[in-house]
């Protein structure tokens, strides 16, 4: 079986048709046996589809070391407990980054430009800004990175 979109030339209704072969189609097609389940219009033609692909066998499926020596693993996509386990290595990887910063909360933006300019030593911090205000730090040059998971403040802690 061949499975095709089709499109009515009225109203542009999208739908599914199975067929035998492509010439099926066209022989369904020339007997006027196509209609479109919506709108009824006998003017049906083939739609634009994306092909169904397979997935290559060439995949990654072995472990990413990083800079810093963790072990990430890679997700071959649609295997949820590789994507948990991933997570899990990404979270306890940002944790790991945090563990020496200081949370400055809503002031991270007035603090990294004093370090980045001189103005105060420089140290590990994190804590929140909007988006508009971290490109404005990023093109200024001063050295940021977004985290992957969000941060509980620490009085916000149980």
């Amino acid at each position: 079986m061949i499975v095709f979109d089709l499109k009515c030339a009225r109203e542009g209704h999208v739908f599914e048709g199975w067929f035998s072969s492509t010439e099926d189609f066209a022989g369904q097609k020339e007997r006027g046996l196509l209609v479109c389940p919506v709108c009824g219009d006998a003017q049906v033609e083939k739609a634009v589809m994306a092909p169904a692909v397979s997935a290559k066998g060439n995949r990654r499926t072995d472990p990413v070391v990083t800079k810093a020596g963790h072990q990430v693993p890679v997700s071959t996509g649609g295997d949820s407990e590789k994507t948990a386990v991933l997570m899990q290595a990404l979270a306890k990887a940002q944790a790991e980054a945090l563990a020496g910063s200081e949370w400055v909360g809503r002031k991270f933006a007035d603090k990294a430009r004093a370090m980045h300019y001189g103005e105060v030593d420089a140290k590990p911090i994190h804590g929140e800004v909007a988006a508009e205000e971290a490109r404005s730090l990023v093109e200024e040059g001063v050295e940021v990175a977004p985290l992957i998971f969000p941060v509980v403040p620490p009085e916000a802690q149980n």
